[in-house]
C-alpha cells in the first residue's frame, strides 16, 4: 500500500485534534521518517512513543500536542494496534501483575535510576507526586503546601503514630515529624529511596523499612499513602484497603493520594508500561469505592488534577535546565527523548482532563464530630 495512503489516514486522525502534519503551529507534528505513518497506524501508542525516542518525529510543544490529541474522545479507537499490544489486555485480566515478586520491577527500572538524578528534577523535599498550586508560584512552595494539606487532612496531632505505605525518599515522613510532631513508619521497595530516606531522616522520629507494603504490621493512629496506589493493581485494591483498615486504630484516618482514571481499566498505556511504570494502572472511582465498601466511611474526595499539569511542567523545566549535568553514558540522548516524552505527555493528559489526581480521606467508623473538608 502506498505510504501516501497511510499519511492521509494519519492526517485524517490528527485533524480531529486540530493538528497538521509538518504544520507551523507549536503543536503540529514534524515528520523526520516517512515510515512513521505505517508504524503508528499498525502499532498505536507504543509506536508513537518509541518512534519519538527513535527521532522519527518532533513537536515544538509536546505538552500541547498531547493536550489536543487526548481531548478528542476515543481517538485511540481510530488507530489499529498489533497483536502483541492487544495481548496485554487479557494478560492483565488473567494474571496478577502486581504481586510482591513483580512489584520490584518498577523500583529497579524507575525509582532506582539514582537519587542524584531525581534531586536535579524535584524539590528539596523530594516529592515525586502532585504539588498544590493554590497559593504557590514555584515548585518548592507547591510541594510544601501539598505536604501541609496532607497533614491537615489526615488531622495529624503531636504524639500520634503514622504508617506510610510507599514512602518514596521519606519527604512526607520528615516533614510530618518536624512540623506536626508525629512518629512515622514508612514501607518502600526501592533500595535507592530507602537508603536516601534513612540518611536524611537521622535525628527525626521516623523509621523506614525496605519491604513491600503488604508486609506492614502494627496499629497506628493514621495511615497515609501518597502516590503508591497506582502500583497496587485492581486485583489488590481490596487487600490494600483491608491492610489500611487492619493497621488503623478504631477512630483512625486513612489518607489516600493517587492518580485516577475516569473509567475502570485493568492495565495501562503500553508505552508507559514498557518504559516508565511497569505493572502499573490507574484506579477508578468505582474500583476504589468497591474496595473500601464496608471498611471505611468516605469523608472527603478532592480532585486536584489541574495541579499536576503545573507540577509536571515544573519537573520538565528542571530536567531540561539540568540536562547538561545529568547526561552521561547511562543517560544518553535516547533517554533524554524518553524522559521528555514521559513528562510532557503526562502534562498533556492532565491538562486535557484525561487523567485525574485525587486526595481521599477515609475514616474507620466515621469522624463523630464531622469531618471538615480542607482546600
Amino acid at each position: 500500500m502506498p505510504n501516501s495512503v497511510f499519511q492521509d489516514k494519519a492526517q485524517e486522525i490528527l485533524s480531529l485534534a486540530g493538528i497538521t502534519i509538518n504544520g507551523g503551529k507549536p503543536w503540529d507534528i514534524q515528520i523526520n521518517n516517512e515510515s512513521f505513518y505505517h508504524r503508528i497506524l499498525s502499532q498505536g501508542s507504543l509506536a508513537l512513543g518509541e518512534s519519538y525516542m527513535d527521532g522519527w518525529w518532533d513537536v515544538p510543544a509536546l505538552d500541547q500536542f498531547f493536550d489536543k490529541v487526548l481531548s478528542v474522545p476515543n481517538i485511540e479507537k481510530q488507530v489499529n494496534v498489533d497483536l502483541k499490544t492487544l495481548l496485554l489486555v487479557p494478560k492483565a485480566h488473567l494474571l496478577n501483575m502486581q504481586t510482591k515478586a513483580r512489584s520490584t520491577k518498577v523500583a529497579m527500572q524507575h525509582y532506582d535510576l539514582g537519587n542524584d538524578f531525581y534531586e536535579k528534577m524535584l524539590d528539596p523535599n523530594m516529592q515525586y507526586t502532585c504539588g498544590y498550586w493554590k497559593e504557590a508560584k514555584d515548585l518548592n512552595k507547591a510541594q510544601e503546601d501539598k505536604l501541609h494539606l496532607i497533614c491537615k487532612k489526615a488531622m495529624l496531632k503531636p504524639g500520634e503514630t503514622v504508617l506510610e505505605l510507599g514512602c518514596g525518599w521519606g519527604g512526607f515522613a520528615r516533614f510530618a515529624a518536624k512540623n506536626y510532631g508525629v512518629k512515622v513508619t514508612g514501607y518502600n521497595i526501592s533500595k535507592e529511596q530507602v537508603a536516601y530516606a534513612k540518611e536524611k531522616g537521622k535525628g527525626l522520629d521516623v523509621k523506614f523499612i525496605l519491604s513491600d507494603y503488604r508486609e506492614a504490621t502494627g496499629v497506628f493512629d493514621k495511615v497515609v499513602s501518597i502516590g503508591m496506589a497506582e502500583h497496587v493493581g485492581y486485583r489488590n485494591y481490596r487487600g490494600f484497603m483491608e491492610l489500611a483498615h487492619r493497621c488503623l486504630k478504631q477512630d483512625g484516618i486513612f489518607f489516600l493520594h493517587t492518580i485516577g482514571g475516569s473509567k475502570s481499566v485493568t492495565g495501562t498505556d503500553p508505552w508507559i508500561e514498557k518504559y516508565i511504570f511497569p505493572n502499573s494502572m490507574l484506579p477508578s472511582i468505582a474500583q476504589l469505592s468497591k474496595a473500601a465498601e464496608r471498611l471505611f466511611v468516605m469523608e472527603d474526595w478532592h480532585n486536584l488534577s489541574t495541579n499536576y499539569d503545573k507540577t509536571l511542567m515544573a519537573w520538565y523545566e528542571n530536567f531540561e535546565r539540568n540536562w547538561p549535568t545529568i547526561k552521561s553514558d547511562h543517560f544518553n540522548d535516547r533517554f533524554y527523548r524518553m524522559w521528555k516524552y514521559y513528562l510532557l505527555c503526562c502534562a498533556g493528559s492532565f491538562r486535557s482532563r484525561r487523567n485525574q489526581l485525587w486526595q481521599i480521606v477515609y475514616s474507620k467508623g466515621g469522624v463523630r464530630s464531622g469531618y471538615e473538608s480542607i482546600r
